[in-house]
C-alpha cells in the first residue's frame, strides 16, 4: 500500500469525516486540493473558517443564518402566522423551489428517534411552543418515514395543547408525479388515497 506525507494523511483524514465520503473520494479531493493553486486551496480554507465563524442558528426559527433572526423569520413580505416546521436547514430550500409557500419557517434540527438515542428535549421544539402567539396554522413536514412520523405525531399533541384553537396541518403524501400507482407500495397508495383533493 502506498504511503503518503503526513500532512495528505492528515487531510484524507479530515476528508473522510465528511458525510458521503470515503477513502477513495478523500483521497480523490486531497489530491485535488493538492494540485490546485495556492489561491483555490487558501479560498477553500477561508471559506470554512468563515462558515464556522460567521454562521449561527436563527433565535427564532433556528435556521442556519449569518443574521439574526434569518431572512424568513424577518421578512416583512413573508407571512409570518404561517410556520412550517421541517426537519433540517436543508429542507428549506426544497419548499422554497416550489415557489408556492410564503410563510416562515421551524427547524427541528433532527427526528424523534428512540433507538438513536433523540427524544423531544434533544430537539429544537421549546421555541416553537413559545412563539405561537400571533401563529394561526403550523403545517408539520417531516419526511414520511417512520422517525417524521413519529415527530408530526408528537408535534401535534404538543402544539394543540400548548394552543388550542391553533390550526395543525400535515404535508400531503402518496404517489410521486411522474410514476406509475402500479408500483406504488400500499403505504404510499393509503396516503394518496388520504390526501386527495377535490379535482
Amino acid at each position: 500500500m502506498s504511503k503518503f506525507a503526513e500532512p495528505m494523511v492528515r487531510l484524507i483524514d479530515e476528508l473522510k469525516k465528511l458525510p458521503g465520503i470515503g477513502g477513495k473520494t478523500a483521497q480523490r479531493l486531497a489530491f485535488h486540493i493538492l494540485r490546485t493553486n495556492d489561491e483555490d486551496a487558501e479560498a477553500l480554507a477561508a471559506a470554512v473558517r468563515d462558515v464556522k465563524a460567521n454562521l449561527r442558528l436563527c433565535t427564532l426559527c433556528n435556521n442556519i443564518t449569518d443574521i439574526d433572526p434569518c431572512v424568513y423569520c424577518s421578512s416583512a413580505t413573508r407571512n409570518q402566522r404561517l410556520v412550517c416546521v421541517v426537519e433540517e436547514p436543508t429542507n428549506i430550500a426544497t419548499i422554497e423551489k416550489t415557489r408556492s409557500y410564503n410563510g416562515v419557517y421551524h427547524v427541528l434540527h433532527g427526528t424523534l428517534s428512540p433507538i438513536g438515542g433523540v427524544g423531544p428535549e434533544q430537539l429544537r421544539i421549546a421555541n416553537l411552543l413559545t412563539r405561537l402567539g400571533e401563529v394561526d396554522e403550523v403545517i408539520l413536514a417531516t419526511s414520511p418515514t417512520t422517525e417524521g412520523e413519529a415527530t408530526a405525531g408528537y408535534l401535534a399533541i404538543e402544539l394543540r395543547k400548548a394552543k388550542g384553537e391553533l390550526k395543525v396541518t400535515r404535508i400531503a403524501t402518496g404517489v410521486p408525479a411522474g410514476s406509475d400507482i402500479e408500483y406504488a407500495d400500499e403505504v404510499t397508495m393509503s396516503r394518496a388515497m388520504e390526501g386527495r383533493r377535490e379535482f
